[in-house]
């Protein structure tokens, strides 16, 4: 098995699961006892600022929105780049966190733009995401920096759009394109 750490996910038009329809999941661990990952294009409407007002008595001056990580509860993450509060490295340059400690010093960093706070994540069992794979229901492309914090507006389409093409040029891995090329 050949780990998907790394990885964007790229929910294929076949996935009618509504927690996952046209999302974009970043990978952050992936291994024989499973997989961990981050929907990377559901914003919510609240902010951090609002959220942390909830749960902390101090402050929080960011008011970037929360993440829907995915269906799977868990305590507040971020990804990040800063290595100083990094549980995971998960690309060269892009780290996961959830530890309070952490996550209360990248709440201090301010307005940093290379930052994603997340409630929830996606989770599957050994083997659950491989054949989620098998069967269609994702496609995947390396994960870059950009790639991670572009627009959630275009996300998704845009990295169809990226495996479409290489797909067409011949420069797509066979293992990751759908059997039936009418599903895209």
């Amino acid at each position: 098995m050949k780990s998907l750490k790394g990885q964007l996910l790229i929910a294929s038009p076949r996935l009618l699961d509504p927690n996952f329809v046209q999302t974009v999941v970043l990978m952050v661990q992936h291994d024989k006892n499973g997989a961990l990952g981050l929907v990377l294009n559901r914003p919510t409407e609240l902010t951090l600022r609002q959220a942390w007002e909830q749960v902390s008595q101090s402050t929080c001056e960011r008011n970037d929105n929360l993440y829907v990580g995915g269906p799977c509860e868990g305590v507040l993450m971020a990804i990040h780049p800063f290595a100083e509060a990094s549980q995971i490295e998960v690309l060269p340059g892009l780290h996961f966190a959830t530890e309070t400690d952490h996550i209360k010093w990248l709440i201090q960093q301010g307005d940093e733009k290379n930052v994603r706070f997340f409630v929830g994540y996606a989770g599957w069992t050994a083997g659950q995401l491989e054949n989620e794979i098998e069967g269609g229901s994702w496609l995947s492309m390396p994960a870059t920096i950009e790639r991670v914090f572009a627009s959630v507006e275009t996300l998704w389409r845009q990295a169809k759009r990226e495996i479409e093409l290489a797909a067409i040029l011949g420069k797509a891995n066979p293992g990751i394109l759908p059997s039936d090329p009418g599903l895209n």
